[in-house]
């Protein structure tokens, strides 16, 4: 089942099943969130819940879309509790890619790079037995929910960053229960977005370079994600034309962690515990348009696609003024 979240024309939001290219509207709920915290509280499945609410209203969704209606697939009232974070060297990429991967990885480890060597750790320990916990990998933070961009909104980079490049990955979503257990709502799509200049002047900068905006959805997959994920990343001029295309890969066959050790190392925090809160989590990616020395410019989009998770995720770079605020002491 896919779910999409959207508005209509004045406003008011709605939860839709997306049917191909049409959407059935969901009776009685507003939101995503509220369908969930539902189904915890009543101790049914989303999906089932969502298709006895489902209603007669029958829309369009190009319609939607080219009305800029989308909303992200899930969110929180509040943004600032709705935590947006990632993992990152946790796939292998195409078959090529491997192959070169694991021929960097090969040998002593004191002769490898700091990332050589957690990427290898993921390798050696990602994938552990079922109920056990494997090797920790990278983590970082992105932001809370104000910098999560719906299908067809803005990718907004700001003028200090060096570089705005898209990164095609599979992100699970999440809602914590009232008695903090977290709750996999499902999966979506989205564009990671980070700025890869800063990050490859020196490692230690990952966590400035993560601090950017990122587009998700339009489509929340409810259920497990597939083993295998594949899908194209394009980036398109200004003018309509693709000027750079890949496929990416992403699922549990092409990564070397497992998704549960990912969801481990991320909830094992008692922070990210906290009863009603959102998470996104990103699952991190092996194509970037960056490594082929593409820079995209703003007015630019990108194009994420994947087949299983619905319409693709569309996202214009745009670039915006910073105020640096200085600070008054009281």
């Amino acid at each position: 089942m896919l779910l999409i979240q959207f508005t209509n024309a004045s406003g008011a939001r709605h939860v839709g099943l997306l049917e191909q290219d049409r959407v059935r509207v969901v009776d009685g709920y507003d939101s995503s969130y509220g369908l969930a915290r539902q189904a915890i509280a009543r101790r049914v499945g989303l999906a089932d819940l969502a298709g006895q609410a489902a209603g007669a209203t029958v829309l369009s969704y190009a319609d939607i879309a080219a009305a800029g209606h989308l909303l992200p697939p899930l969110d929180h009232p509040d943004d600032a509790h709705c935590f947006v974070t990632g993992t990152g060297l946790t796939h292998l990429g195409s078959a090529d890619t491997r192959d070169a991967m694991h021929k960097k990885i090969g040998g002593a480890v004191e002769n490898l790079s700091d990332s050589m060597k957690m990427f290898r750790l993921g390798v050696e320990g990602g994938k552990p037995a079922p109920g056990t916990a494997g090797v920790q990998p990278e983590w970082f933070y992105k932001g809370d929910g104000s910098i999560v961009a719906a299908s067809g909104q803005a990718l907004n980079m700001p003028d200090f960053a060096l570089d705005g490049g898209e990164e095609p990955e599979l992100a699970g979503l999440y809602l914590i229960g009232d008695d903090g257990q977290p709750y996999r709502v499902g999966y979506a799509i989205g564009n990671e977005f980070s700025d890869h200049v800063t990050e490859r002047q020196n490692y230690l900068y990952l966590a400035h370079s993560k601090l950017r905006a990122c587009g998700l959805g339009p489509a929340l997959l409810v259920g497990e994600a597939p083993a295998s994920v594949e899908g194209v990343s394009r980036i398109i001029d200004a003018q309509g034309r693709v000027r750079w295309e890949k496929p990416f890969f992403s699922g549990e066959q092409n990564m070397s962690h497992t998704i549960a050790n990912l969801e481990h190392h991320h909830f094992k925090y008692p922070l990210f515990r906290r009863a009603g809160d959102v998470h996104i989590h990103f699952f991190g990616t092996a194509t970037l348009s960056v490594a082929d020395n593409i820079v995209v410019r703003p007015g630019e989009t990108f194009e994420i696609e994947a087949p299983q998770f619905g319409p693709a995720l569309r996202n214009t770079l745009a670039v915006y003024a910073t105020e640096v605020a200085k600070v008054k002491t009281l």
